[in-house]
C-alpha cells in the first residue's frame, strides 16, 4: 500500500523559523512530520546543479532525489490528520509550485517570514559556525552575485532569500490555502501564534506543545573549539547519517543545551552591511506590507524609507 502524501508544506522562507515550526507540529497527536527535516525533493532538480561552494557537496547528500524516497518519507503514516513536509527551499523557486500543487493535490502552505535584515544576518552567520564563510558580512553581500555564477548553494545568497513578495504573491496564485507567519510572531506569542496554526490545518488547536518554550537553530556565535566544530562543520558523512538516521527532537534538545554552554556574544551587525541591505530591500518589504504582513517590529530604518 503507498504511503500517504503530505498535505501541507512549511515552504520557506530560510532561517526564519522552519525547524522550530517543525518540531511544534510533530509535537502534535494529529500531525505527522517525516523523521528526517528538509527533504527538499521538490527542488533537488536545481539545488543539487547549485553545490560549487565551500562544503556544498556534503549537504546535497540527504537531499531526496526519488519520488519513491520521498513516499517512504511518510511510510509510518497513521490516523495523523496532517501530514507535512518543512523544507524552506520551496519558496524560492515558483516554478516549481504547479508541480507541488499537481504531486500533493493542493496542498495547505504555510509562509514563514523574517525581518529580513536579521535574516541575512543569520544566514551569514551560519555559515560562519560551519567554518564555510570566511568574508566579512558586507564583503559577502558584494559578492553574491558572483557566487550565483560560480554555482554556490542558493544557501549563500544572503539578499536572495531575504526577498519575499513576488513569491510569497506566486504562492497565493497557486495555492488554494496560505498561511503567513513571521518569525516574530512565532517567538513573541507562541501559544496564540501556534494555535491559528493548528486552525488552519484543521487540528486541535487546544493542543499546546510539550516543546513550545524550546528554541531550535538559535544561531548565534560560538566559541570555535572541537564540541563546537563537531556539531557545526559540515561533512559527507554527517549528511549521510543524518539522512539515514534522523536526529529525534530529544536528541535535538540535548544538542542545543551542550553548544549553549559556549555561546558567545553575537556582534552588532555591520552598519555599512545593514544600510547596504535595507537599501536593497526597501522596496520589498513595502510591498510585503501591503498584502498584510505584520512589518513593524521589523528594522527600524526601513520604515523612515516607506
Amino acid at each position: 500500500m503507498k504511503s500517504k502524501l503530505p498535505n501541507f508544506i512549511i515552504s520557506g522562507f530560510p532561517k526564519c523559523g522552519s525547524s522550530a515550526l517543525h518540531y511544534y507540529l510533530e509535537n502534535h497527536p494529529e500531525i505527522f512530520m517525516p523523521k528526517q527535516k528538509e527533504l527538499h525533493f521538490f527542488t533537488n532538480s536545481i539545488l543539487s546543479k547549485l553545490n560549487q561552494g565551500p562544503g556544498d557537496k556534503a549537504t546535497k547528500i540527504s537531499q531526496i532525489k526519488l519520488f519513491e524516497d520521498y513516499e517512504k518519507s511518510f511510510k509510518n503514516v497513521g490516523d495523523e490528520l496532517a501530514i507535512g513536509d518543512a523544507s524552506p527551499s520551496y519558496i524560492n523557486y515558483p516554478e516549481k509550485f504547479k508541480e507541488i500543487k499537481d504531486r500533493l493535490f493542493d496542498p495547505k502552505v504555510i509562509i514563514l517570514l523574517r525581518d529580513p535584515v536579521k535574516r541575512a544576518y543569520s544566514n551569514y552567520l551560519h555559515l560562519v559556525r560551519e567554518g564555510r564563510e570566511t568574508l566579512g558580512f558586507y564583503e559577502a553581500l558584494l559578492e553574491e552575485e558572483n557566487r550565483k555564477k560560480k554555482k554556490f548553494s542558493d544557501f549563500w545568497y544572503y539578499r536572495f532569500n531575504s526577498t519575499y513578495t513576488e513569491k510569497v504573491q506566486k504562492a497565493q496564485e497557486v495555492f488554494s490555502d496560505v498561511l503567513i507567519i513571521t518569525q516574530e510572531e512565532l517567538n513573541s506569542k507562541p501559544n496564540e501564534t501556534i494555535k491559528s496554526i493548528f486552525t488552519f490545518l484543521n487540528v486541535n488547536a487546544d493542543y499546546t506543545p510539550t516543546n513550545l518554550s524550546e528554541r531550535y537553530n538559535e544561531g548565534g556565535v560560538f566559541e570555535d573549539n572541537f564540541i563546537t566544530r563537531t556539531f557545526f562543520k559540515q561533512s559527507k558523512l554527517k549528511s549521510f547519517i543524518k539522512k539515514r538516521f534522523p536526529i529525534p527532537v530529544e536528541v535535538k534538545n540535548i544538542k542545543n543545551k551542550v553548544v549553549n554552554n559556549y555561546r558567545k556574544p553575537t556582534p552588532l551587525i555591520d552598519e555599512k552591511a545593514e544600510d547596504f541591505l535595507v537599501k536593497e530591500l526597501s522596496e520589498d518589504v513595502s510591498n510585503i506590507k501591503k498584502i498584510g504582513v505584520d512589518v513593524s517590529g521589523w528594522n527600524k530604518k526601513f520604515y523612515q524609507k516607506n
